[in-house]
């Protein structure tokens, strides 16, 4: 068995991985990076990236589906599924590549291949071949796709996100589990490529929308386009052949039974810790094995042991990941002279057409009492209906007593974009009044947002006067 000593070990070697890496590289020469699985990010190999190739040819496929509308008749429409996911994969490679050629140019003693597990809060063992001492230690090993055990008697029929970008050509049918982020990307993408999509929820939740009036709109604006059960009462799922039976309640209460080419299990992701031998180090762990970590300085407790990305099962983005691996290997790096790092507005897109962005702070995180809404629908807004997006709501809510912006909800156009230009304002503390006096130009969709502005600033109890219940509202009470 090899034994190595160094002051730094990195376990795991994606956005977060790979950030920890060269944090840490800054303070020592002596940091190792392991890696037991494929290189590449799970952004760039099944994540955002390849989602997003996948929802611009649907994009595609539906302006020419609308096009009538604005007195465009395209002729001749036709998808080719084996040509779509050729670019799919293509790209998506590209994407991949630039990652591995990072991990392939570090020097070979900085890297190890195998998975590792802890003997000590000190000590790593990877595979059998290897054992690695460290000062301080990294866990960037990301999350896994989760569903039921059962499901697995589904063999090849049963998908998760990351087989979806293998595909050579497009199925006829897939039966979509679980309406988040990935299932309601994927899933509407897939029917506007001419797949036959259904997407099936659990409890009347759509993406990460807490909003109710939010939810009712999103939801109800989907099943306008697509079939979308939020809540769905799925009585059974066998396989029979090349296809998945699956019987359930339709949206008007009757069983229907139908089946299906695949059935692609959107329906979480878990973190992977299963095999680490946490149970061998020091850290207390919650009720699911994850270790008690500060999210300023991402130290488990008060150990040498850090954690990173999406392995901390709290904020699953690629920006965010980025942001908790510099910090996290920046301290390895440095300790024990910790340090906080600098955690950015809460801010996620879900690239659904109408888009999903959510920016601040959430409804249900909002103490009662302490708040007015803001509120536009985009139906009428000018820009919007020059283009035909013109489906959406945008809530904003700002604190009684100071103004100041806390958080936002969308579901509409280009909310991407203004969701970039919240979350700035959220992290900069800016009143409503603030907000107000930035420029918006004429035609745009931006306007929408000015409204909703206009609409909360209206609502607000600003002045001396003391807001009741409102003791928690912060230096605005």
């Amino acid at each position: 068995m090899k034994q190595l000593k160094v002051d730094v070990a990195v376990i795991g070697a994606g956005t977060s991985g790979l950030g920890a890496r060269r944090a840490a590289a800054k303070h020592t020469d002596s940091v190792v990076m392991i890696e037991g699985g494929p290189h590449g990010t799970t952004c760039a190999r099944v994540g955002c990236m390849p989602s997003k190739l996948l929802i611009a040819a649907a994009e595609a496929a539906h302006t020419m589906d609308i096009a009538p509308e604005f007195g465009v008749h395209p002729e001749g429409r036709r998808i080719d599924g084996k040509q779509v996911m050729d670019r799919v994969r293509r790209e998506r490679d590209r994407f991949a590549g630039f990652v591995v050629s990072d991990v392939e140019e570090l020097p070979e003693e900085q890297k190890i291949t195998g998975y590792a597990r802890f003997l000590d809060d000190h000590r790593l063992q990877v595979d059998d071949h290897t054992i690695v001492e460290a000062s301080t230690i990294v866990i960037a090993t990301g999350s896994s796709p989760a569903y039921p055990p059962a499901w697995k008697d589904l063999g090849d029929r049963l998908l998760i996100n990351d087989d979806v970008f293998s595909w050579t050509d497009l199925p006829d049918s897939a039966a979509v589990f679980g309406p988040g982020v990935i299932g309601m990307e994927l899933g509407q993408a897939l029917h506007r490529l001419g797949v036959k999509t259904k997407i099936f929820g659990r409890g009347g939740r759509v993406g990460p929308l807490t909003d109710p009036d939010l939810i009712d709109y999103t939801i109800k604006t989907f099943q306008s386009e697509l079939y979308l059960n939020p809540d769905a009462h799925v009585h059974g799922m066998h396989r029979e052949g090349d296809k998945v039976v699956i019987r359930y309640n339709d949206l008007d209460g009757s069983e229907r039974t139908e089946s299906f080419d695949y059935v692609l299990a959107a329906t979480g992701r878990k973190p992977n810790l299963a095999n680490l031998g946490l149970e061998n180090t020091s850290l207390e762990l919650d009720e699911h094995g994850i270790p008690g970590f500060d999210p300023f300085t991402m130290q488990a407790g008060d150990s040498n042991i850090f954690i990173a990305g999406d392995v901390t099962n709290d904020r699953p983005l690629l920006h965010e990941a980025a942001d908790e691996g510099r910090i996290a290997g920046d301290n390895a790096g440095r300790y024990p002279d910790i340090r906080a790092g600098l955690r950015r507005a809460p801010l996620s897109v879900v690239f659904s057409d109408p888009q999903i962005a959510m920016a601040g702070r959430t409804l249900t995180s909002l103490p009662k009492g302490c708040f007015a809404t803001g509120r536009v629908s985009f139906e009428n807004q000018g820009r919007s209906r020059v283009i035909l997006k013109n489906k959406g709501l945008l809530h904003v809510y700002a604190e009684h007593g100071t103004g100041t912006f806390m958080g936002a909800e969308m579901f509409g156009p280009a909310a991407e974009h203004i969701g970039h230009l919240l979350a700035w304002a959220y992290q900069q503390r800016l009143t409503i009044d603030q907000m107000l006096d930035m420029p918006f130009y004429h035609p745009v969709i931006e306007e929408g947002l000015r409204t909703a502005l206009r609409d909360v600033r209206s609502k607000l109890h600003l002045g001396p006067v003391p807001v009741p219940m409102c003791m928690d509202c912060g230096p605005g009470a």
